[in-house]
């Protein structure tokens, strides 16, 4: 869920060093005014985060049981494949639009801007979803989310990342307290939105997600001007007037292509998940081949881009597992796990909130222990293949109860898969983070980590083009889906760790 979501990329820091390494405040923010040692600032973005995370999780939560759900039962009635599709090509357009939001914070608006433009984008989405019935509120609702989630994800850690020089020791601190609130929304949103909606329905645990996106958007209104300051107000690389045209019409083009191909059946619904795999997969290939290409980049960063290609293969096929807590795992967890817990009936949504747990519980001992070990710790192809063979375990634990009838399976089993997820996404995603900023050749820093990000989109597309593939209503579909999803990811891993040398001597010095 979301480690992912602290990966700043590279940060220009435009706030001055103290003389005790600190920072000097933005222009505008009292100096003695702070958030528990750290710049004031981060509190608002600390706000903001944790209730847009609230608002997205929460929503995709159900999102899954809203499309496949019957009319009767207040869903849209679609096809179970469909269904998955839509979700998994939401999950990589968000993935997409990160991307997207930080030219739009380079070059239009500034990231502070695109921060408030971008929450009002996300409430507006969940108001549709609440208040406008049928596809026209789904089509308009997950666009307006997914482009306005990127732009907050993104933008609000770049304001972050200027409340610091270079060289505050408080850092990676504010950058943890940051995440802090990701993981917080992200545990709370589904357990409220899956409650609301087990007793009220869809539309009002839509509702409640606006509603935690406009407490979010109100706080940030109230305090930015008072504790950012002038953090993130600058444009950094202003694109000129006369080229705004020819973007625009492009991006409008592309997207009434897009429209026109959907609305005359030429591309089908259930086709949109891994379409969108494959534009992410190009895309990154694009962007790693221009790099390499560069006359700018040394033979010496050549040699680390190429080592970095089978982390970024690793990367997709662990998403594309993690991602279907959302799309084929939803679908099991409603159809086939027993949700008493001690008594209480939950709703299949509210399981969401166990990896969010997980990662508040482990990521501070992760850390710790990385920093104990130092120099004895485990490399990042290590890493990232025991996360391929953890995740591809966990699939592996719902095999014994293949075929044993409806609510059979125990909650107890979702909860160890799940611990079995979180553990290798604490070993990926943030080394990931990391790794693509280090591994990136001076003049595209920015550029490669957008490739990383391209990575998950397509890991999150895939999730969704397994409906397509498996049947989750027979004994048979379930388990192919899960052996074959498990085999899959457990031979990336091997492949990764027999490959390491290989990979650590291309990315040399970097381990």
């Amino acid at each position: 869920m979301s480690t992912t979501e602290d990966g700043r990329g590279p940060q220009r820091s435009h706030t001055p060093p103290d003389a005790h390494g600190g920072a000097v405040p933005p222009a505008g923010v009292d100096p003695e005014r702070t958030f528990f040692g750290h710049p004031i600032g981060l509190s608002s973005l600390f706000s903001i985060e944790l209730w847009e995370r609230f608002s997205f999780y929460g929503m995709q939560g159900i999102l899954t049981f809203y499309l496949y759900f019957s009319v009767a039962d207040g869903g849209l009635g679609l096809p179970q494949a469909t269904a998955l599709s839509l979700v998994g090509v939401y999950g990589g357009f968000v993935y997409l639009s990160s991307v997207a939001a930080s030219f739009v914070a380079d070059r239009l608006l500034g990231a502070e801007r695109t921060v408030r433009y971008a929450a009002v984008l996300v409430m507006f989405g969940h108001l549709a979803l609440a208040l406008v019935p049928g596809l026209t509120g789904l089509a308009i609702g997950l666009i307006s989310i997914g482009l306005g989630s990127g732009g907050v994800k993104t933008a609000s850690q770049v304001v972050l990342g200027q409340l610091y020089s270079a060289e505050d020791r408080r850092r990676d601190g504010g950058f943890t307290l940051y995440y802090l609130g990701v993981n917080i929304g992200a545990l709370v949103g589904p357990l409220l939105t899956g409650w609301v909606w087990g007793r009220e329905g869809f539309h009002w645990g839509f509702g409640l997600a606006a509603v935690g996106m406009a407490v979010g958007l109100i706080h940030y209104l109230l305090t930015r001007k008072k504790n950012l300051g002038t953090a993130g107000r600058e444009v950094p690389s202003p694109l000129p007037k006369n080229r705004y045209l020819p973007w625009g019409l492009g991006v409008a083009a592309a997207a009434i292509v897009v429209v026109a191909l959907i609305a005359t059946g030429v591309v089908r619904l259930e086709w949109l998940s891994t379409i969108m795999a494959a534009t992410a997969a190009l895309a990154a290939a694009a962007m790693l081949i221009s790099m390499y290409r560069s006359p700018k980049v040394t033979p010496e960063e050549r040699r680390r881009l190429i080592g970095f290609i089978p982390l970024l293969v690793s990367s997709a096929a662990f998403w594309a597992i993690y991602q279907t807590q959302f799309t084929m795992l939803a679908v099991y967890f409603e159809s086939r796990v027993d949700l008493q817990v001690f008594g209480i009936e939950i709703t299949p949504a509210q399981l969401d909130s166990i990896s969010p747990f997980f990662v508040v519980v482990f990521s501070v001992p992760f850390s710790i222990m990385w920093t104990k070990l130092g120099d004895r710790q485990w490399s990042s192809p290590m890493k990232f293949g025991a996360a391929n063979l953890l995740i591809g375990l966990g699939l592996l634990l719902f095999v014994p109860f293949v075929g044993s009838g409806a609510n059979a399976t125990p909650v107890w089993l979702v909860v160890a898969a799940i611990f079995l997820f979180v553990m290798g996404e604490l070993l990926l995603s943030p080394v990931g983070n990391s790794l693509a900023t280090r591994v990136a050749p001076r003049y595209y820093s920015s550029r490669l980590f957008a490739v990383w990000l391209m990575s998950v989109s397509v890991g999150s597309s895939l999730s969704g083009s397994f409906g397509s593939i498996f049947d989750m209503s027979t004994d048979a579909g379930e388990a192919a889906f899960f052996t074959t999803a498990a085999g899959a990811t457990i031979v990336v891993g091997l492949v990764v760790l027999l490959l390491r040398g290989w990979i650590l001597r291309r990315l040399e010095p970097i381990r």
